[in-house]
């Protein structure tokens, strides 16, 4: 399965990418200051395992698409969803971009975007996605709030990084201020 953008596609992992992919989830490379620093990173030894399990394992609606270069085809990050609450259909969304020589470049935008109106579309029966970072990640909190995600929720003092406390933080949005904001779907609006 394949979204198109403008810069970028979002699509299943290949085998193909697995090699290049495990080069690029490097957990001491700049992505983990950001991503959940709070959270231990897999060791580098199983990176190669986690990465085919990804081939393998397409969920509908899919857990997880990976960002590759619309030009190159070469996969240079992620997006995800996980469950808040299953029973309620209350999901969340991840971003990881491996690649900080594509950080503040919109590259980000574009695939979240895409990445929303996917699950959107999918799933006519959510009616809500949530997006959860760190006050130490001010790119992602000004990425949430472009897109039209609002602020929900700060958990004061709920994360620690480097031994210092930072709040948590929730965004959300819902199906239909994402239909307002977006009424031709997100991809229309990046032409």
């Amino acid at each position: 399965m394949k979204l198109s953008g403008i810069r970028l596609t979002l699509r299943d992992l290949q085998e193909k990418d697995v090699e290049a992919l495990v080069t690029l989830m490097n957990p001491d490379g700049a992505w983990k200051k950001l991503d959940g620093p709070y959270y231990p990173a897999p060791p580098k030894e199983k990176l190669s395992e986690i990465a085919l399990s990804w081939v393998t394992s397409l969920h509908e609606p899919r857990r997880r698409f990976f960002i590759a270069d619309a030009e190159t085809d070469e996969v240079f990050g992620m997006v995800s969803r996980y469950w808040i609450s299953q029973e309620t259909l209350w999901s969340a969304l991840g971003i990881t971009i491996y690649d900080e020589t594509r950080w503040n470049k919109g590259y980000g935008y574009e695939a979240l975007g895409l990445w929303c109106d996917y699950l959107f579309e999918d799933s006519p029966e959510w009616v809500r996605l949530d997006l959860r970072t760190w006050s130490g990640n001010v790119g992602m909190m000004k990425l949430a709030e472009k897109l039209g995600f609002l602020r929900e929720a700060t958990f004061r003092k709920a994360r620690i990084v480097d031994g210092e406390y930072y709040d948590g933080i929730a965004y959300g949005i819902l199906r239909e201020e994402w239909q307002a904001k977006y009424p031709d779907g997100f991809g229309a609006s990046l032409g």
